[in-house]
């Protein structure tokens, strides 16, 4: 009987495992509580069977369900997995996983490039120890690297007589223009080149312009200002010279009559010169001196006249009260500032002093054969803002050069 159940069951429910046919034959045989239940009365006993009855039967549907289907269920619920790991997640770990190859990347490039550049400062820096002191700023330098090779150039400029507030402003232009940069021994000298350069004005051509004057008034009025000793009388003499070469007539006022000695040296160069020299007694009104050589110049139709002035710098405020005398009195049409090359700052604190008080047109710089660098020129420039028309370069009446700047470009080692 029992194994014709169990040929049942197989043609019903499908092949089923041996363990599971072995399970099934188990419940089957389990019949004697079926007896107790139908013989007993006792509810507790009944209750009892009745449960393990429902349970046996949950059990044998279990069994029941065909082998087959609990696999096709298992692959169906590994599938959504995959599904899932290559949905949402998958994505997230795609993006993860291509970040991080990108910033292996990143990296990468970086230290690359890190290592390039230190290479590349190496190779530079062992090239520059080779060659001089300019040539530490070959590459690309540091705060730090300007000052320890600043001061070297500084010392240069100092002993080629260019102003301590000349030397600040050159340093600050320069340091903006390196600090940061990379340059070459060429490059640097260029720089520095182009700085001092822009520092000097250009000077204009004076007998240009008092020709071109000449077509409106006559005479032309020039007042030369300075300190005595610093060459304005022999000044005044050679530029008496180039005009009368460029075939203008001149007069000299001998405006000087806080020393005699002054008077009698214009009176020899306006005799050498074949010009006339307007004068007075010694401690005379200059600004009267300088009135009549005006009147004088213009009855006897003169094109120049030119004034010579004291310069004590030992009654200062005297002085400049005098000067601004003469300015009001005379009206000169140019005010000429002549300083002497070598005293360098003493040149540029006159030539501020007396720029302050009347105004300078134009500087002449005396014994510029003497001052090999030329700072002198460069300092009075740049203080008073005032272009340097001549160098006077020795003791003849030719001695007076036009200003180049790319002379004192030269001399000064650029």
């Amino acid at each position: 009987m029992f194994g014709f159940l169990k040929d049942k069951l197989k043609n019903c429910i499908g092949k089923t495992t041996p363990k599971r046919e072995e399970e099934i034959e188990i419940v089957e045989t389990k019949k004697p509580e079926k007896k107790i239940k139908e013989k007993t009365k006792d509810k507790k006993i009944i209750k009892k069977i009745e449960k393990k009855e429902k349970k046996k039967e949950k059990q044998k549907i279990k069994l029941e369900e065909p082998v087959e289907e609990k696999e096709q269920e298992k692959e169906k619920t590994i599938e959504k997995q995959k599904e899932k790991s290559s949905g949402f997640w998958g994505k997230i770990k795609e993006v993860f996983t291509s970040e991080k190859e990108e910033e292996r990347k990143t990296t990468e490039k970086i230290w690359g490039d890190i290592k390039e550049k230190q290479e590349e400062f190496a190779k530079e820096k062992e090239e520059a120890e080779k060659k001089g002191i300019l040539s530490f700023f070959k590459s690309k330098f540091s705060q730090e690297r300007f000052d320890e090779l600043w001061p070297e150039l500084e010392l240069s400029l100092l002993q080629g007589n260019v102003a301590l507030k000349v030397v600040d402003e050159i340093k600050k232009q320069l340091q903006e223009k390196l600090v940061e940069q990379k340059v070459s021994e060429k490059d640097v000298a260029g720089i520095l080149k182009e700085i001092i350069t822009n520092l000097l004005l250009e000077p204009p051509n004076l007998i240009e312009e008092i020709k071109e004057k000449l077509k409106d008034k006559k005479p032309i009025v020039i007042a030369f200002v300075g300190i005595n000793g610093s060459g304005k009388t022999t000044s005044i003499a050679k530029f008496a010279h180039l005009l009368k070469k460029e075939s203008l007539s001149v007069c000299i006022a001998a405006a000087d009559t806080f020393r005699s000695a002054a008077i009698e040296q214009m009176q020899q160069h306006a005799d050498k010169l074949q010009v006339h020299l307007i004068k007075k007694d010694y401690g005379a009104d200059p600004a009267s001196v300088g009135f009549e050589a005006i009147a004088y110049a213009k009855k006897h139709a003169l094109d120049v006249v030119l004034i010579d002035t004291a310069g004590r710098m030992n009654t200062k405020d005297s002085l400049m009260k005098e000067m601004e005398k003469i300015i009001r009195v005379c009206q000169p049409d140019f005010k000429i500032f002549v300083g002497e090359s070598i005293t360098g700052n003493d040149a540029t604190e006159q030539a501020a002093a007396f720029n302050d008080s009347i105004s300078l047109d134009g500087i002449i710089l005396s014994k510029a054969d003497v001052d090999e660098k030329g700072g002198t020129s460069l300092s009075v420039s740049f203080i008073t803002k005032k272009p340097i028309l001549y160098l006077g370069i020795g003791q003849t009446y030719d001695d007076l050069e036009i200003f180049s700047k790319e002379k004192i470009i030269k001399n000064l080692g650029l």
